[in-house]
């Protein structure tokens, strides 16, 4: 049967199909391109102080890399310490179920701005595999300019696939984790009607990412509510959603990536320490 929502929409985009065209060039010609935010881009953090005995010959290292586009690179912040990496270090290496099961966080980011998830695929092969221990936790920031580019739904959904294979069997990732797609059609960047067209396929690639991360084992999706975390973090104050923007209004700002870290850092610890309900589910 053919749905007629679906016909009315898209009649309604071929009609609309110039204006879409026009505020593109619009937004590529005025937007404020900002850079990369300066900073290291890999490090290691001792968890716990070194203590010489038998026992503690064991010591594991806790091994995360942040892999994807400009957000995973912080574009929006001055520097890396106020991006996503830099405010998700410093939260990780403070809780308590971090220190007791590791003595050592290696972590490494590899984002660069205007990554597809083909070039994030291309990005993973040319990587060299790790030399000691597998990672981890590998964390995936994907999205955003395949909405933007003419990526079909079928090649996408091909390329994540690609992307967890070659994660787990080239890196050996234990836990792999991928943020969902920002909220495009509230980006004070881009103007209606483009912001309902992009804001529309941005949906789309979302939910299909969902439905690959929830058919494959330690492959997790994470739903990245920016509202409910400013709600929770502006004591009931009404806050602009501007304010998770920057001054492109394109980016995350350095506020939001402080509280996306703090979700994010809530799901590392969940994943690495499974309650006693969830490893009765994987026995």
């Amino acid at each position: 049967m053919i749905n007629s929502n679906k016909i009315a929409s898209v009649a309604r985009d071929v009609l609309l199909a110039p204006i879409y065209l026009y505020q593109g060039r619009k937004i590529k010609r005025d937007t404020v391109r900002l850079p990369e935010p300066n900073g290291e881009r890999h490090g290691q953090v001792q968890l716990n102080d070194a203590i010489e005995s038998p026992k503690d010959a064991h010591k594991r290292t806790l091994n995360l890399m942040v892999v994807g586009d400009s957000a995973a690179a912080g574009v929006g912040s001055e520097t890396q310490q106020e991006a996503l990496v830099g405010n998700l270090i410093p939260v990780l290496t403070q809780q308590s179920a971090i220190q007791n099961q590791f003595d050592i966080l290696n972590w490494s980011l590899q984002a660069t701005t205007g990554h597809t998830s083909f070039d994030i695929l291309r990005r993973l092969y040319v990587l060299p595999a790790p030399s000691q221990q597998p990672v981890d936790v590998m964390v995936l920031s994907v999205g955003v300019n395949d909405t933007t580019s003419k990526v079909s739904v079928d090649k996408w959904q091909q390329q994540i696939e690609s992307i967890i294979a070659i994660a787990q069997r080239k890196f050996g990732v234990r836990e792999l984790i991928f943020l969902s797609l920002p909220p495009m059609a509230q980006m004070p960047a881009i103007p209606a009607p483009l912001s309902n067209f992009v804001g529309a396929k941005a949906s789309i690639l979302d939910n299909t990412l969902q439905q690959v991360c929830a058919a494959h084992d330690s492959v997790t999706y994470m739903a990245t509510d920016f509202p409910r975390m400013i709600a929770e973090h502006s004591n009931g104050t009404p806050i602009d959603i501007k304010v998770m923007f920057a001054s492109d209004g394109f980016h995350p700002s350095s506020l939001m990536y402080g509280y996306w870290a703090q979700q994010l850092s809530e799901l590392i610890i969940q994943l690495l320490n499974p309650s006693p309900s969830d490893a009765e589910l994987t026995d």
